[in-house]
């Protein structure tokens, strides 16, 4: 797991870019997972010095002192203490919206980044595109479920290996739709990590559409059906001007 290390003492701070400036102050010194640096004296929110996901991130620490460089780009921000008060390491991870706990250990869910999280061991569930976590529980491992719109609205788990979402598309969709240039049907498939109607007939027609989130409505002037999505309506064939 990542960790933030937080530093504390009278400390001089020297910040080199866009505006060069040198300071000391009793300060707390916040380096996080993403080098993003980060140093507060005792007012306000605002920190006196810091530099954002840094592309360099130098940290020495020994007895009783300690000293940090970060750069980016053409901007370098140092940290060098006079008098160690404290020092730390805590375990750290993305923020998220709490959706339960695992049935198994007990750890907090939490949804953030596209993916539901599992706070202490950092297991990763990673959700379709425009996917809603429900509040509702999984019958045979008690994971939440989501709620996922690829044709039609699915209630799957959100760990694919106990009930994938592919198998439910491929229920209700293969084979439901015919290929606009050699009239084959479509079936759907995964290929290179998309869910994709393709033509039955590959490799001689390479014809393949890419399912959007949303509900399939009416048929397209082109024959191939439209879908709700949240953008408004569209073709399955994104480069198609009908409606």
């Amino acid at each position: 797991m990542d960790s933030i290390r937080v530093f504390a003492g009278d400390c001089t701070v020297s910040f080199e870019g866009s505006r060069d400036r040198t300071q000391r102050g009793r300060v707390v010194v916040v380096a996080k997972p993403d080098r993003t640096v980060l140093v507060h004296d005792a007012g306000g929110y605002q920190p006196v010095a810091w530099l954002t996901r840094a592309d360099s991130l130098t940290v020495e620490s020994g007895p009783g002192s300690f000293g940090l460089v970060a750069r980016a780009g053409d901007q370098t921000l140092t940290v060098d203490s006079n008098d160690v008060t404290g020092r730390a390491e805590y375990p750290a991870s993305d923020a998220g919206v709490p959706v339960g706990s695992h049935p198994d250990t007990g750890d907090p869910l939490v949804r953030t980044n596209g993916s539901v999280v599992a706070l202490d061991s950092g297991t990763e569930y990673r959700l379709p595109a425009g996917a809603t976590v429900l509040d509702e529980t999984c019958d045979d491992c008690g994971l939440p479920l989501m709620r996922v719109e690829r044709g039609a609205p699915f209630e799957v788990c959100i760990d694919r290996r106990c009930d994938p979402l592919d198998d439910h598309v491929k229920d209700r969709f293969d084979g439901e739709w015919s290929c606009p240039d050699c009239g084959s049907p479509l079936r759907i498939l995964r290929r290179s990590g998309r869910l994709l109607a393709g033509c039955d007939a590959y490799p001689e027609c390479e014809t393949a559409f890419s399912l959007p989130a949303g509900v399939v409505g009416d048929d397209c002037d082109c024959g191939l059906p439209t879908f709700e999505t949240g953008r408004g309506r569209r073709c399955l064939d994104s480069t198609c001007e009908g409606r």
